[in-house]
């Protein structure tokens, strides 16, 4: 049976968004998939509680309903960590640089620069018509506050190593300095950003377009606190500025009048949906309740196969990477031995061939492809017979006397169906029994953050496009490490890498740098490559490419 696109099912008006104008219109869509899926008074429920729902919001349609997977934990630019909350925070803010639809840094509030000869001194200048959201002028003072905020311990910003570039910015976030004068940023005057650099960082003008460098109203946040996120509290220097947000209903967004460049941003307003189920997504999308899916696990995997062959889904390959944590710091994860067992014992092509069937590539390195210049580790394979002896040698031969574990995961239909993979392959091939354990992504982002499970499901997406943008990630320490591991080479390693000038040897380094990772101490176990998936109209919607950063700015959207 065909899978209808969303125009011409649905007519007629209910609460600003599109209601049925009969039932059976509807049943061919929720039948075939509720079947396969879940009951079809389910799907149907859940339809019913969308419109409703939207009778308590504003009335009037937005120009762009797009879902973003997982409701934010914040918009706090200095602690954000998971992409939905970025691409709404990105609408918010702008920093020196922004992403364009094709994941390249272009201007943003700075209107251009000047690197020195030797790469480790830029100078910004700041647009004369940059301002916030309420009107006032943003000057290059506001980059000095933001990011000694960001690097400042008390704010706990776990991205606070994007800003380690920067001369003496490590030193300040360690305590190692207290003055913030020592760090390598000045304002020279209001329209006059001077950073210096600890060695020369080709990716540093991606890194300003990254929201961990975004500007923030200091004087707001000293004034207000947490609450200074809030509709109503909230100001922001971006395309948008915060209209409405109701907590797992939605964002809605509406377009900055004091934004410099706010001729060019087509769309007046925006609702951003937090749906986290694959089959709740595409219903709304179907339906015509929402515009855009804009998350790379929100394609219902039982309908790829169909999806694949219709013009409103679109998919691409990008730098990002599923794969799982070892709590390195628990038994019996200390254990490299054992590491090394829970990753050989996983078949990813089987994975990709049974569960995700988007084209995605299984997994050897953590490093993805598409990077100029750089050739990735061989990593490890599937190797059963490898992965019973590790365990053998361990203490638990066939699995006996293994400790009681858990694999955490946050809530999807994917996630879910992998975990089960996973822990069948662990059982048959090991002798192991794991125990799955499913969280909101709220609560699994703390769990990862307190290190509070055995195996956790993990993603990471390039936040520029540089190996160390995945490799930095386990530095003894780092905010995202999130494994509790800590070795000293690696440790030297990237940090050889960082002040090496000849590009051939800079990625040689990172290279044995991953082969470290991946092939010998193995805290993390790759699984597959993304590929970045989108559901929309190109007949009906523009501004969107596809490109490695899987960067798709809601600014540049418009409708045809």
């Amino acid at each position: 049976m065909a899978i209808l696109p969303a125009s011409g099912l649905f007519r007629g008006g209910f609460c600003g968004y599109v209601a049925f104008a009969d039932i059976d219109s509807c049943l061919p869509v929720i039948q075939y998939y509720g079947s396969r899926m879940r009951p079809v008074a389910v799907d149907l429920l859940v339809l019913c509680i969308a419109f409703l729902s939207a009778c308590d919001g504003p009335s009037r349609r937005a120009d762009l309903v797009f879902i973003n997977g997982a409701e934010p934990e914040t918009l706090d630019p200095g602690i954000i960590t998971g992409q939905p909350e970025g691409r709404v925070v990105n609408t918010l803010f702008e920093g020196l640089c922004a992403f364009d639809e094709k994941g390249g840094a272009v201007p943003g509030v700075a209107e251009s620069w000047e690197i020195s000869p030797d790469g480790r001194r830029y100078t910004f200048r700041i647009r004369p018509d940059a301002k916030w959201s309420d009107g006032r002028p943003l000057v290059a003072g506001d980059f000095v506050s933001s990011w000694k905020r960001t690097l400042t311990p008390a704010t706990g910003a776990q991205y606070n190593y994007m800003l380690f570039p920067i001369r003496n910015a490590e030193a300040f976030a360690e305590g190692k300095i207290t003055d913030f004068a020592e760090v390598g940023v000045r304002a020279g005057d209001d329209r006059t950003l001077q950073v210096e650099l600890e060695n020369p960082t080709p990716y540093f003008l991606e890194l300003c377009a990254f929201p961990t460098l975004h500007p923030v109203r200091v004087d707001l946040i000293e004034k207000e606190g947490d609450d200074w996120v809030k509709p109503g509290k909230i100001i922001g220097n971006g395309a948008y500025v915060l209209e409405a947000w109701r907590i797992n209903d939605k964002i809605r967004l509406q377009k900055n009048p004091h934004y410099w460049n706010r001729d060019n941003v087509a769309l007046q307003t925006v609702d951003v949906l937090p749906i986290s189920d694959a089959n709740v997504a595409f219903n709304f999308y179907a339906s015509g309740l929402a515009d855009l899916v804009m998350d790379k696990g929100l394609a219902p995997p039982a309908l790829l196969e169909e999806l694949k062959t219709k013009p409103w889904f679109h998919a691409a390959p990008f730098l990002g990477i599923y794969f799982l944590r070892f709590n390195c710091e628990r038994p019996p994860f200390r254990d490299e031995r054992v590491r090394r067992a829970f990753a050989l014992a996983i078949d990813k092509r089987r994975i990709v061939e049974k569960i995700t069937r988007a084209g995605e590539l299984p997994a050897p390195g953590f490093v993805p492809p598409g990077i100029p210049g750089y050739e990735g580790t061989a990593g490890l394979g599937f190797d059963p017979a490898a992965a019973r002896q590790l365990l053998v040698e361990a203490g638990f031969p066939e699995g006996r006397g293994f400790p009681f574990v858990t694999y955490l995961y946050s809530k999807s239909e994917l996630n879910e169906a992998v975990a089960v993979e996973l822990q069948s392959m662990w059982r048959d091939t090991l002798g192991v029994t794991v125990n799955l354990l499913r969280q909101e992504w709220k609560v699994y982002l703390n769990s990862l953050s307190l290190l509070d499970f055995d195996i956790a499901r993990s993603s990471w997406v390039g936040d520029y496009p540089d190996p160390n943008t995945f490799l930095d990630l386990f530095l003894t320490g780092g905010g995202n490490n999130r494994t509790g591991w800590s070795n000293p080479a690696y440790d030297q390693m990237i940090a050889a890498a960082s002040r090496e000038v000849e590009p051939v040897k800079r990625l040689k380094i990172l290279r044995q740098a991953e082969d470290l990772l991946v092939q010998q101490a193995v805290p993390v176990a790759p699984i597959y490559y993304y590929v970045g998936i989108q559901l929309y109209d190109p007949a009906k919607i523009g501004g969107i490419s596809a490109n490695v950063l899987d960067e798709h700015p809601i600014r540049t959207i418009f409708r045809k």
